[in-house]
């Protein structure tokens, strides 16, 4: 039976963000963040084929490796038959710098195939650390979004002339705070794509990063909606 519930489907997370979009659009057509959902919606669309390919092996560069496998063997036999046929004719120290030739040898052939191996794991992390950052950089973006949204506006309190406009209702501010933590928790989804398609330690330890800054951010905004709850039941 096929694991269908054992890994992230970016499909299903696109979805979600289209409907989302729908949703804000629909309840603040004229607010800024429906655009940035509408960027968030074209951020995932990259991530989502970006994990995917990060998830296929690189064939160029495994031919390559082979390649050099291959050479460094030949080069091996063909050194290790010159000495054979030309030990009878060498003196012992000789016979030892022909032997260290053919080790220095097989180092550099080692040394060359492991780099290439090491090439593609190293290009694949600085793509997904690439897309990591500017997911990171959309959950502040939405952060900064909601910073002004505060519950006190709720409040019959007296502005000041520095005050931000506020003229959100109770029941439009509580959605406004949903609306941006539900986007903040499809950011760590899809940087939990990268870790659900690739076993890289340093792109684990960034979407750790990215899942622990989007919690965070999603506890704040949580508490202004328990806030402003608390004080409707307290208007009742």
């Amino acid at each position: 039976m096929p694991a269908r519930y054992q890994h992230l489907r970016a499909e299903q997370i696109l979805s979600t963000l289209d409907k989302l979009r729908d949703r804000i659009v629909a309840r603040f057509p004229d607010a800024g963040l429906a655009g940035v959902c509408s960027e968030l919606i074209e951020t995932a669309q990259h991530s989502a084929k970006e994990a995917a390919q990060l998830a296929r092996p690189s064939y160029g560069w495994r031919a390559v490796s082979l390649l050099l496998i291959l050479g460094g063997v030949a080069a091996q036999i063909a050194a290790f038959k010159f000495l054979r046929v030309q030990s009878s004719m060498l003196s012992a120290p000789e016979l030892v710098q022909g032997l260290e030739a053919a080790v220095n040898l097989l180092i550099l052939f080692g040394g060359a195939v492991w780099f290439v191996l090491t090439l593609e794991e190293r290009g694949k992390r600085r793509r997904a650390m690439d897309s990591l950052h500017r997911l990171r950089s959309l959950a502040h973006v939405i952060d900064m979004h909601q910073l002004t949204k505060d519950p006190t506006i709720v409040l019959d309190a007296q502005k000041t002339p520095a005050s931000p406009e506020r003229t959100m209702t109770q029941f439009e501010l509580t959605r406004y705070l949903d609306y941006c933590a539900e986007m903040l928790a499809l950011i760590g989804k899809l940087a939990a794509l990268y870790a659900d398609r690739m076993r890289d330690s340093v792109v684990i330890d960034g979407v750790n990063e990215i899942e622990n800054l989007t919690s965070g951010l999603g506890r704040k905004i949580w508490q202004k909606i328990t806030i402003i709850g608390a004080l409707e039941e307290r208007g009742a």
